[in-house]
């Protein structure tokens, strides 16, 4: 069966060839781009089965519904702007039977400093759902930590893997930092109470999860790095809620 491939992209450059590189087995692959300032869509435009479409950043979750949309094939594979395929990977996804009524999930190898990390949560393991039928379901609505909904189908596991380099400088985490916990406030506002000392709790339990309970202690410098951009970043997502609930 065909596939489409979606990929969201705002300031990609640095990433998006090797990326798009890695998905030219397929018929067609789909840029929504939220804002680009760089060459990433010069860089898309030199692919010839890439299809290029803008739209305003609203919440993770509604930009891939929109992506998805955009496809003129039902079946979808949802690839990040800093994920590689394998080529095992891409020749295992489009060699499978595939059944609507089920979706199919892959497990992402996450890298930092060249190293393969294997410790802290959300880094190791990081089985995510990638492939999926449009008309038997979709991703969440939420503006991060979004998902496919996979309720009422049958969750398969793919063989091979997924490269992913989600963060490449300093910069890159401060950057994602401040992205993802400004659409987590904006998300729970008037949903979830917070206030500093929230904040400050949440942010010292992450640390004690990441560095302890998940082996971040193992993981020398990048172990801590790691553990307390996790805290850093829910240290910061409550504090902005705070803030915002004040405004209600």
């Amino acid at each position: 069966m065909s596939i489409s491939v979606h990929v969201l992209t705002k300031n990609s450059a640095a990433t998006l060839q090797n990326t798009l590189q890695s998905l030219t087995l397929f018929p067609e692959v789909i840029i929504l781009d939220t804002g680009s300032t760089d060459e990433t869509l010069e860089i898309a435009s030199k692919f010839p089965r890439v299809k290029i479409h803008q739209a305003p950043m609203t919440g993770f979750g509604m930009a891939h519904n929109a992506a998805a949309s955009l496809s003129s094939l039902d079946w979808i594979l949802s690839i990040d702007s800093d994920e590689v395929l394998s080529l095992e990977a891409a020749q295992e996804i489009l060699g499978l039977s595939l059944d609507p009524q089920c979706v199919y999930e892959i497990l992402r190898d996450n890298y930092f400093n060249n190293r393969k990390i294997t410790f802290c949560a959300g880094w190791y393991p990081d089985w995510v759902v990638r492939l999926y039928h449009r008309n038997s379901t979709r991703f969440s609505s939420d503006a991060v930590h979004e998902k496919v909904l996979t309720r009422g189908l049958k969750v398969v596991r793919l063989q091979h893997t997924l490269r992913h380099v989600p963060y490449r400088s300093i910069t890159d985490f401060l950057e994602k930092m401040q992205t993802y916990s400004s659409f987590f406030a904006l998300q729970y506002q008037g949903k979830k109470r917070s206030s500093f000392s929230h904040a400050l709790v949440h942010g010292f339990l992450t640390f004690c999860k990441n560095y302890f309970l998940k082996r971040g202690i193992f993981g020398g410098r990048e172990g801590f790095i790691l553990s307390l951009y996790n805290a850093q970043t829910t240290y910061y997502k409550y504090l902005k809620l705070a803030e915002l609930n004040k405004k209600i």
